[in-house]
């Protein structure tokens, strides 16, 4: 193994939270940051291509070089392969720039003396600059590296404000701001989108990009990370393959943000899981932890095809109003999927029907102890019979909305068909390896993110969560990192020069 130098902190993964946690970390000099991603890095903003900052679009269709995919069961007889962003800035640098934070009610199943909603709110405002709100509001930050906009009025898609105009004659409240506490009661309004003059603005470009040149904090790119490594109860380090080369990275300090499917998988193939299970995969026990991978949530999406008359706007954002209804929020998008997503064959206009609060809870598995192969994924999406209700009610309130007289001019809905047949998912994967109570066997994290019954581990990213928020996660991914590396509060080491294998030490 060829050794590298010794970091005082190694973060795993360079996606939304491994770029806030890396960039907050390093800002104190005297600590050594190594940021470890599985896809491509960048030296710079400039450096960033076009293709990921184009917030027209989505660049996550076939053959694209920024993303990672994997095979999942949504439910039993309906498997879909599952995109997510493999490039610095993660699903953030690929997706529609969605930013809408989760309600207060939602924190109500976070541990309360670390994450209530009141502890929280500082860590969303210190994370965005509201061009819209943030000087005349209090919930909102001004100074913060994520810009946070809504489309204006008068230039809004004409889907899009037919539809506001539908929710709101149907008798839905009307919000100016959905990441105010009071949207928690839902109604229709803007989408806060982390998009500014048409650019995607990840939180590689926001927060890790702006300050890679920092002497204490170094990025590598295309680095698979295979398994932890331990000395008795202590992180030590990690293994990982850099170019087919497997090398050993040290630190006494392990940040896990590989995402909500990878860093289970790194869990399990480090043997901290269930105990039957990493047994019978060859894979040593470190910690029985039997929620690694088991009880994660997600909002199921079921999509509403519609006949448009108008397409006026190829440069509209993805999504720039919604609707949230009870359990559901209902998306009218503004354009064809394949007008989205570069190599798609044609599909019809739909408008995404979210199960938002839902019982529903899925499992990881590792396939084999091979780092390259994707983990068994499965959802179980609308297994319970409450959950079906609860869509189907979604898609005939969506339906209803959309053969509204002012929707008219801009669709046709079509004949109606079973609607769990167009099953889908809207890829909020959480809670993979959630924290919570000691007395949770469950639980992985305690309520500092880090992984129970090993020193120096933590786990930020949505892995992290207790349950998916009601609303998407970005915003609030972005919060969990903020607070988080407050809370990791880690000093310096003394550095050992270049890294080896002890004889005493042993690979997860």
């Amino acid at each position: 193994m060829k050794p590298i130098e010794f970091a005082d902190v190694i973060v795993v993964g360079g996606g939304s939270c491994g770029c806030v946690v890396a960039a907050r970390l390093s800002e104190n000099p005297d600590r050594s940051v190594l940021l470890l991603e599985a896809g491509p890095a960048f030296s710079g903003v400039a450096d960033v291509p076009a293709a990921l900052v184009d917030a027209s679009m989505l660049p996550i269709g076939p053959g694209s070089e920024w993303i990672g995919t994997y095979s999942a069961e949504l439910t039993a007889g309906v498997g879909r392969t599952v995109a997510r962003g493999r490039v610095l800035g993660g699903s953030g640098a690929v997706n529609g720039g969605y930013f809408v934070r989760a309600t207060p009610g939602d924190f109500d199943a976070w541990p309360q003396a670390v994450w209530s909603f009141d502890q929280v709110l500082p860590f969303y405002v210190r994370s965005e600059t509201d061009v819209d709100l943030g000087s005349a509001r209090r919930w909102h930050g001004s100074r913060g590296p994520m810009p946070v906009a809504r489309t204006p009025v008068d230039a809004r898609h004409p889907l899009t404000a037919a539809f506001v105009d539908s929710a709101v004659r149907a008798g839905f409240r009307m919000y100016e701001d959905m990441n105010a506490p009071d949207a928690a009661s839902g109604g229709v309004g803007a989408v806060p989108l982390n998009i500014r003059n048409g650019t995607r603005v990840s939180a590689a470009l926001a927060y890790l990009l702006p300050v890679v040149d920092r002497k204490n904090l170094r990025v590598q790119g295309n680095t698979t990370v295979t398994s932890l490594m331990f000395k008795d109860t202590r992180v030590i380090g990690v293994e990982m393959i850099v170019d087919g080369v497997r090398r050993v990275a040290r630190s006494d300090t392990v940040i896990l943000s590989a995402g909500a499917v990878h860093t289970p998988a790194l869990l399990l193939r480090s043997g901290i899981g269930r105990a039957d299970d990493t047994v019978a995969l060859g894979i040593s026990v470190t910690v029985d932890s039997p929620g690694v991978g088991h009880g994660f949530s997600d909002h199921p999406e079921v999509a509403v095809p519609v006949a448009t008359w108008n397409d006026p706007s190829a440069t509209s954002p993805a999504l720039e109003a919604v609707l949230h209804a009870g359990d559901v929020e209902i998306r009218p998008y503004t354009r064809r999927f394949d007008q989205l997503i570069g190599g798609l064959p044609r599909g019809p206009h739909v408008v995404g029907v979210g199960l938002m609060r839902s019982v529903g809870r899925g499992s990881i598995a590792l396939r084999s102890t091979d780092p390259f192969e994707a983990p068994d994924v499965r959802y179980r999406y609308l297994e319970a019979e409450g959950d079906r209700r609860a869509m189907r009610d979604g898609v005939e309130l969506a339906r209803d909305l959309l053969a509204s007289a002012c929707m008219s001019d801009e669709v046709a809905v079509s004949a109606a068909d079973d609607p769990l047949t167009a099953l889908g998912t809207s890829l909020h994967l959480s809670g993979s390896a959630r924290m919570g109570p000691e007395s949770d066997p469950g639980a992985v994290l305690d309520d500092h993110c880090r992984v129970r019954g090993v020193d120096g581990l933590h786990v930020i990213d949505t892995s992290a969560f207790p349950v998916v928020p009601s609303r998407g996660p970005h915003a609030t991914a972005i919060m969990l990192a903020e607070r988080a590396a407050a809370l990791v509060g880690v000093e310096p080491a003394e550095r050992p020069g270049v890294v080896g294998v002890e004889p005493a030490e042993r690979p997860g």
